[in-house]
């Protein structure tokens, strides 16, 4: 399998690199400097954390492992806390290096540790769910959790690289590979419309062996390199212009609905929720047309996303949305569709158009 490299032209660049068999890239990403290595992984990540401890010993390398919980279980603070005690213990230096190995929250947890010892350390990323590699482990947010809301604690912080071996999309359960698949739409949505058209195809698009997954990997990673590169730090976004924020696309409602269901809904199938919540918004400001916010329930149902939720929600998620990072004071904030690759911010929608709009998904 040949080996894709996407650059991140960001503060600090750095390369994504998508391929099968991937793990020996590891070392030059290391650098010559590094001599230890914590390795942070979940438990579904064992047997590959132990392969990557071998590479890095083999090499004269001093690993230690970090055991932290799957998912969302792992973004706490005492969590943090524990990484930030081991790499105490073991004497972890500003020229030692953390390595992600897992899902998105994994990767969020490390780039987090990474950024905040010794006030940043070097940082390496091995995504192992679709979701992580077209998404979490790319663009430098790092974070945790807290009870009021996903992600209010943390900080930009680039990785040296980011590593996607393809061949371990094989071992991921079906339904994560299809929850992974609300990013890629998402970027089909703001971005990448040929995206749309490859999802709405006959293709076996949540196959791990598919080349066509491949290709919507690769152009997904590529939307994205390209938004975070222009503005990592959202700062650009002004007005209804959009910046960095252009990512958000879904993610308002979307994690609004994690926090709601403790974090045991798939961040992508929050998220497809919130897609066609942010449509709907904004089909009902006059901003989008019928036959692209209908496109939106066709494909993500097509590949098994869902496009609805409770109805007696709406109260606690307005709540929940009033503390979201991307609002400004008291003042709601959405990134909204005015066509395909065209977005704009919806700043300060009125509940009862919000309600409407919520009515619609519901």
């Amino acid at each position: 399998m040949t080996e894709t490299r996407i650059p991140v032209r960001a503060e600090r660049p750095y390369e994504v690199l998508i391929g099968g068999n991937l793990m020996y890239k590891l070392l030059p990403l290391l650098g010559s400097n590094v001599r230890r290595v914590a390795v942070i992984h979940p438990p579904t990540m064992i047997k590959l954390g132990e392969e990557v401890e071998r590479l890095l010993g083999d090499a004269g390398l001093e690993t230690v492992r970090i055991d932290v919980p799957d998912g969302e279980a792992a973004k706490t603070v005492d969590v943090a806390a524990n990484c930030w005690s081991v790499l105490g213990t073991a004497g972890f230096t500003r020229t030692d290096a953390v390595l992600g190995v897992g899902g998105g929250s994994t990767t969020d947890l490390a780039g987090f540790v990474a950024a905040t010892w010794m006030r940043g350390v070097r940082l390496i990323t091995m995504p192992t769910t679709l979701l992580g590699m077209v998404d979490a482990a790319i663009g430098g947010k790092t974070g945790i959790n807290t009870a009021e809301g996903k992600n209010l604690v943390g900080c930009f912080y680039e990785p040296a690289g980011v590593i996607c071996d393809l061949n371990v999309l094989a071992t991921l359960p079906h339904q994560d590979l299809v929850a992974g698949l609300a990013e890629v739409i998402k970027c089909g949505f703001i971005a990448d419309p040929e995206i749309l058209t490859w999802m709405e195809s006959d293709a076996e698009v949540a196959n791990p062996d598919s080349p066509i997954l491949r290709e919507l990997i690769e152009r997904a990673v590529r939307v994205k390199a390209q938004v975070v590169s222009a503005d990592l730090r959202e700062a650009t976004s002004t007005g209804t212009k959009v910046g960095r924020e252009l990512l958000n696309y879904g993610h308002t409602l979307g994690h609004a609905i994690e926090r709601r269901e403790n974090f045991q809904l798939r961040h992508g199938e929050a998220i497809s929720i919130g897609m066609v919540f942010a449509a709907e918004l904004a089909r009902l400001a006059g901003r989008l047309d019928d036959a692209t916010v209908d496109r939106h329930r066709r494909i993500l149902s097509r590949v098994g996303l869902p496009t609805s939720y409770s109805a007696d929600a709406f109260d606690e998620l307005l709540n929940t949305m009033a503390v979201d990072k991307k609002t400004r004071g008291s003042t709601l904030r959405f990134v909204i569709l005015r066509a395909l690759a065209s977005a704009e911010i919806l700043a300060g929608p009125s509940e009862d158009l919000l309600r409407r709009a919520y009515q619609r998904i519901s």
